[in-house]
């Protein structure tokens, strides 16, 4: 059993990990930047350890610094959270050449997944539906003219080792290839170093749906349904809901059984997330995610199980908890991203928090490090809350969640809760009738 646990990571995430040790009796410990010295969760740990200047590369991200503070504050274990070195397969590698166990999973399953192609060969190997398009990287214009031709246009060109929705480009014809080749190389080398694309096939009206897999690495594996993640703008999430609005019983078992199969085949161990592209009742591996999600509370709230609590079990080398058999819908629930942005433009706001309330009542939880007076930094991501509401069904969840954003109270900087208020009036919301590209149309009309 962890005596202490040590959470590289910072903000909201940092506190749900700190929460999750809690109950379970466990230490914490809390690192941070010196512009993150006064931050929430430095103040809900146990201990904490500053390991650095605010920006993230000397800091969060610095190998020998988070090593460093599990030696001196005896720490055990490491929780990565999301974002930061939740996906860098050698950190888990250096994690664990200092004796210190990873929550999460192993150096090769990361790798594997964080690989585009690698993860794709993998996934199709493994039983699961994949978008069609080139078996590997595309080294010149005549090979992408070639599959291009082959598979049918529009195609997307993504960079292997890409994320965020960087190194991706479009081309809704042969005419526009040229271009969207030649970009999606070069911003796939600024972003990541390394201008491997590959191509596949561009499907026009899909949602963006993903399965919640857990393994115990050791052969066992259940699924914890699907999320519907369609809502976002430049490849980012705004809001997610499970379970999703269009999908049947007879496909989340479906698909559910292929992916916990998957996952149990090769052994992989702890939470993950198989993400896919859903069109006309058909669903297209796109990626694995090897690492708690930012919208796992969702799914947590439609099950009853706490997510982290589970990777700490699967950890320490505990069975899993509950057992496919156990697991039974409740409900729906429905996750806000509360950044301190502008709107339409989603520029960063950093800035001193003037005032904070947070909503309550039935079925209503805000994951959030904000306090009245803390100060934004403008190092990090802007992302400073989730507001998740659940109910027995999703007009529940909907007028719950247009209740909770009445209530919350977030003065000194521009947010992105306006821009829920006006979401929630659409009929196309309110209906769930709604694919990856809804936003982006809808804010180029509402706000031209």
């Amino acid at each position: 059993m962890f005596q202490k646990i040590l959470i590289a990571n910072r903000g909201e995430i940092a506190l749900r990990v700190i929460r999750a040790c809690r109950e379970m009796g466990i230490a914490s410990v809390a690192v941070h930047s010196t512009a993150d010295a006064d931050a929430m969760h430095v103040r809900m740990a146990d201990e904490a350890i500053c390991i650095g200047p605010p920006p993230s590369g000397q800091s969060y991200l610095s190998f020998p610094a988070i090593i460093s503070a599990c030696e001196i504050t005896g720490a055990q274990a490491i929780h990565p959270g999301y974002g930061f070195l939740s996906e860098n397969a050698n950190f888990v590698q250096v994690v664990e050449d200092h004796g210190l166990t990873f929550i999460g999973p192993t150096a090769e399953h990361i790798r594997i997944m964080g690989d585009k192609i690698t993860a794709k060969d993998t996934m199709k190997a493994l039983g699961v539906p994949c978008v069609p398009g080139s078996d590997g990287g595309v080294v010149d214009l005549a090979a992408a003219e070639e599959i291009a031709a082959d598979i049918g246009y529009p195609v997307i060109i993504k960079a292997t080792a890409g994320g965020g929705g960087r190194g991706m480009k479009v081309a809704q014809s042969a005419a526009d290839l040229k271009h969207a080749f030649q970009n999606a190389r070069s911003e796939a080398k600024a972003a990541f170093g390394n201008d491997e694309v590959y191509i596949e096939k561009y499907l026009t009206t899909p949602r963006h749906i993903e399965i919640q897999v857990f393994g115990d690495g050791r052969g066992g594996a259940v699924h914890l349904a699907e999320r519907d993640c369609s809502l976002q703008r430049r490849h980012q999430k705004v809001l997610e809901e499970a379970p999703g609005p269009c999908i049947s019983e007879e496909e989340r078992a479906r698909i559910g059984k292929v992916c916990a199969d998957a996952v149990a085949k090769i052994g992989y161990s702890g939470a993950g997330t198989i993400e896919f592209l859903y069109e006309n009742g058909e669903f297209y591996f796109i990626e694995m995610n090897t690492r708690l999600q930012v919208e796992h509370p969702v799914t947590e709230a439609i099950f009853g199980v706490d997510l982290v609590r589970e990777q700490i079990r699967v950890a320490e080398g505990m069975p899993l908890s509950f057992s496919q058999d156990d697991l039974s819908i409740n409900g729906h629930a429905i996750e806000v991203r509360i950044n301190a942005e502008t709107v339409p433009a989603f520029a960063p706001r950093p800035g001193r928090i003037s005032q904070y309330h947070a909503p309550g009542g039935l079925g209503v939880r805000i994951d959030s490090a904000l306090f009245d007076g803390y100060m934004i930094p403008p190092y990090y991501d802007s992302l400073i809350g989730k507001l998740i509401v659940h109910g027995r069904d999703r007009p529940e969840a909907l007028s719950r969640l247009a209740r909770a954003l009445g209530e919350l109270i977030v003065d000194g900087v521009e947010t992105t809760i306006p821009l829920f208020h006006e979401l929630l009036a659409e009929p196309d919301i309110q209906s769930g009738d709604y694919t990856i590209h809804w936003l982006e149309h809808w804010l180029e009309t509402h706000y031209a």
